[in-house]
């Protein structure tokens, strides 16, 4: 978890290649139930819960980026990202 709370980061499955990826409170408040306000404890839960959910979106987005360079294996998901 990002020191300010804004994001978490962790690594996709091996299916991609282990690339590093986010994903915004934001799209956690939006998509996955997590509170407003929630505390860290509650945040790193709810990314649990919702873990494989989250993983799929980020495989999504990296497969649909095609071939990448292993330096530039990462995704970004916000809350719009997340919605598709």
């Amino acid at each position: 978890m990002s020191p300010d709370g804004s994001k978490i980061a962790f690594r996709s499955s091996e299916r991609t290649g282990f690339a590093e990826c986010v994903i915004s409170r934001e799209a956690l408040e939006a998509h996955f139930w997590l509170p407003p306000g929630a505390d860290e404890v509650r945040t790193l839960k709810t990314f649990a819960d919702g873990r494989e959910r989250i993983i799929a979106v980020a495989e999504r987005k990296m497969r649909a980026r095609g071939p990448i360079s292993r330096s530039d294996s990462q995704a970004m998901i916000s809350s719009r990202s997340a919605r598709q």
